[in-house]
């Protein structure tokens, strides 16, 4: 096993667990695809992918395309003559790349396919209620998603999960998965399941302003599910007495006094936001322009200003 020729592509920290597995388990990695370096803060100064971080680290050889059907590109991975490739977390791949590898090429993602495809599946996992999710590995195919599934492990989500505490359990889950699934496909046994499109099939697309933002038309326990899976990042948000305002940390309560749908109201010392059905309470917020506060900096810095 530790012969085999493995090519890693990878982007963030969730696809860093898996890499680091694979080192740790004495995996032959003979090369590392990631992002080029972005621009970030205000300087707009260059930064490498928490991948790269690794790669370099590590002393990886490292591939940083701009296009993935760059012919230099395509001629330096093959060049690595790569026996497996793995993706955790990069993005959608020609079929000159994935098809390159004797072996193929495997995908770990953090749904339990087919359900959640897409680019944000544990977000949206708490967003819509979800007791359970998981991590995936499966064969790569045409469409994104869609390939055979290779394992599955099962993961719960807890009432009180956010995007913040499920991601780096799901992180080591799929790392072990990782590794577990190129044991299977170097001992020949890797199962190859098609995937059943018979069930509901719920999508997890990308996560931008325009689809993070609440609806107040919701349940309490809908707008609940939905901050959670935001929380910390990208983070829900609503327009609150004429303010763009982030909400972060929430707590369902029996108790809620009546607050009108959409509203921010102090009562009991205590901040509530209104839905549809009943008020959540509101822990810790961001107002545009302001830095994050707890909901007891909010109801003192609007009683300084009475």
């Amino acid at each position: 096993m530790k012969d085999l020729s493995i090519v890693f592509l990878g982007t963030p920290e969730f696809a860093v667990a898996s890499l680091e597995a694979l080192i740790k388990a004495g995996m032959n990695v003979v090369g590392v695809v990631t992002a080029p370096d972005k621009p970030v803060g205000r300087n707009r100064e260059l930064q490498g992918s928490a991948v790269k971080e690794y790669a370099l680290k590590m002393g990886l050889r490292l591939l940083q395309p701009e296009k993935l059907k760059n012919e230099t590109f395509l001629e330096e991975l093959k060049s690595l003559e790569a026996d497996l490739q793995i993706i955790v977390a990069f993005r959608m791949l020609p079929e000159v790349v994935w098809n390159m590898p004797r072996m193929g090429t495997f995908n770990l993602h953090g749904s339990l396919l087919p359900k959640y495809r897409g680019a944000a599946p544990i977000n949206w996992a708490i967003m819509n209620g979800e007791v359970e999710t998981g991590v995936t590995t499966f064969f790569l195919q045409h469409e994104i998603d869609t390939g055979p599934l290779i394992f599955q492990e099962k993961l719960a989500i807890n009432d009180n999960d956010t995007i913040g505490s499920l991601y780096p359990k799901l992180m080591a889950l799929g790392a072990e998965l990782v590794v577990k699934t190129v044991e299977a496909i170097c001992d020949g046994n890797a199962p190859s399941i098609p995937q059943d499109n018979s069930i509901p099939l719920l999508p997890a697309p990308k996560l931008f302003r325009e689809n993070t933002e609440i609806d107040f038309e919701k349940s309490g326990i809908e707008i609940y599910n939905f901050i959670r899976g935001l929380n910390p990042v990208p983070t829900a948000w609503a327009v609150l007495d004429e303010i763009s305002t982030k909400i972060f940390d929430v707590r369902l309560v029996e108790d809620a006094p009546s607050v009108g749908k959409g509203q921010l109201v102090i009562e009991n010392r205590k901040l509530w936001l209104g839905t549809s059905t009943t008020a959540i309470e509101v822990l810790s917020l961001q107002l545009e322009g302001k830095r994050k506060m707890t909901s007891q900096e909010y109801i003192s810095g609007k009683a300084n200003k009475k």
